[in-house]
């Protein structure tokens, strides 16, 4: 592994305890040049990670609380008069950033939500026929509370589409959470980190990621997962070609971190719940069946070429 990667994920292990896979998983999002959503209940640490994450890279941070009364401007920006230019100058908004930490998405009204759609997906952003273009790298990283929890706002199927991947924390083990109670606050080990990535380090991480090598039945491999899925009773529909495309990317991330220059079937299985369970709409006559538990079921029963 390269050592930088692997004294990343220590830093961020020290202040995250008890989650390395979840850690993983996050790095494999930032250099597949995905985006990441993290799904809780409040209090489990999801904001501390989302912030570790942020303080190891040395990235234009922007940080955004959704609230029900933001709007689409807040987000993005906007032209306002300058009565000394006598002209229209646009300010731009928090989007304008490289890590943007999102916290509480589904706390946001549609309309806001549908802000950010441009931007996760074409790294640009229109306004006032305006295009302008993000800089690299560009990475998004939200949590969101269960929907059931009050004031929250579902996350339509084209935003949840946009995420690479969708993380549940849990609760820490019980020897974890002993160390959080008696140790430091974890708000102050995330002040003392420093970044171990720049932004040129990780375009290059991304550049190499991208040329990992993925073999035609890797490939036949992720099309029967994805085969399962549109044939599968439990969902209102199945996954998109865009999600199938962020799972070979995940996969070459994923790979990329177990230092090797090809993906295996492992590096799929590692990354398919992740990538798979955000899409998959239950019906609603199955129960309480979710999307993670459908996921798991059909990489269970999806044979290895």
């Amino acid at each position: 592994m390269n050592p930088k990667i692997k004294k990343f994920i220590d830093a961020a292990s020290a202040v995250i305890l008890d989650k390395p896979h979840e850690i993983n998983l996050i790095l494999a999002g930032l250099l597949a040049e995905g985006h990441i959503l993290i799904e809780d209940v409040p209090g489990v640490g999801k904001t501390t990670l989302i912030k570790t994450i942020a303080k190891l890279t040395d990235l234009q941070e922007s940080r955004i609380q959704m609230t029900n009364d933001l709007l689409p401007a807040d987000l993005l920006g906007a032209s306002i008069f300058d009565t000394e230019k006598k002209a229209f100058v646009f300010h731009p908004g928090p989007f304008f950033a490289q890590i943007i930490l999102v916290d509480e998405l589904n706390r946001a009204t549609p309309k806001t939500q549908s802000a950010c759609l441009q931007a996760m997906e074409e790294r640009k952003i229109t306004l006032d026929g305006i295009t302008h273009t993000l800089q690299k790298p560009f990475f998004v990283i939200a949590t969101q509370n269960p929907n059931q929890q009050v004031g929250t706002f579902p996350l339509p199927e084209s935003q949840l589409d946009r995420f690479l991947m969708k993380i549940e924390l849990g609760y820490p083990s019980r020897s974890a959470e002993k160390q959080i109670l008696l140790g430091e606050r974890r708000s102050s080990l995330v002040d003392q980190l420093q970044p171990i990535f720049s932004g040129a380090e990780i375009l290059q991480l991304q550049k190499e990621t991208q040329a990992v090598f993925v073999s035609e039945p890797i490939i036949e491999y992720i099309q029967d997962l994805v085969d399962q899925t549109r044939q599968a009773q439990q969902t209102m529909s199945g996954l998109s070609p865009r999600a199938a495309t962020h799972l070979v990317q995940a996969a070459k991330a994923w790979a990329f971190l177990q230092n090797r220059d090809r993906v295996w079937p492992e590096d799929v299985q590692a990354v398919a719940v992740p990538v798979m369970s955000h899409r998959l709409n239950p019906r609603s006559e199955i129960g309480n069946q979710s999307g993670r538990v459908i996921a798991e079921n059909l990489l269970r029963s999806t044979a290895v070429r």
